[in-house]
């Protein structure tokens, strides 16, 4: 069996559709959902399904090691809505196992601070055609990795923010969790 710990900071709806993708899965588990906000909707979602959680401090999680104990035996760290930068330990221990979905076409409208509604006001700013999503590897820097996936969708000019961010979400949810799929069970990570 390959086992998935997903990280994410909020609602987690990736998170829930991932854990819905697999469960009952034959060879994949989700088997660990970690937050670094205790009051994160996601744990909830995380406990309502039976999977066990982890809330992180953040000193813990930067100055020491000890998350990779509660790690072990993980396959692959799936960043669904994670906003701290991963450490350089995590990095290491975890070669092309770790991956993140971003709201937006890489390498654009990547980086600290791009995230949730900043980007897609960004996308709305520029009067881009399409945004879109990208899944990629996750490596020290933020949204730097290499790419994975990428789908991108049509915008309107009349499209809002929260319009382009609805557009987006539906490709976040149509995807991520058949492109974690194929990772495990095709082996991308070569």
């Amino acid at each position: 069996m390959q086992r998935i710990a997903i990280f994410a900071s909020g609602t987690g709806s990736n998170a829930r559709k991932i854990v819905e993708h697999f469960k009952g899965h034959p060879s994949i588990e989700v088997n660990l959902v970690v937050s670094n906000k205790a009051t994160a909707p996601v744990l909830d979602m995380a406990a309502a399904h039976g999977i066990p959680t982890l809330v992180l401090k953040r000193s813990s999680f930067y100055e020491t090691e000890e998350l990779l104990a509660q790690l072990r035996g993980i396959d692959l760290i799936v960043l669904a809505g994670f906003l701290w930068l991963i450490p350089d330990y995590l990095v290491r221990h975890f070669p092309r196992k770790i991956v993140n979905i971003h709201p937006a076409l890489l390498p654009k409208y990547g980086g600290k601070g791009m995230y949730g509604k900043y980007v897609h006001q960004a996308v709305k700013a520029a009067g881009e055609a399409e945004s879109g999503i990208t899944i990629h590897y996750v490596n020290e820097h933020y949204d730097e990795g290499r790419v994975i996936f990428q789908e991108s969708c049509s915008l309107e000019p009349e499209d809002d923010a929260e319009a382009i961010a609805q557009k987006v979400l539906a490709l976040e949810h149509r995807h991520f969790a058949p492109v974690i799929e194929q990772l495990l069970t095709i082996n991308y990570r070569s």
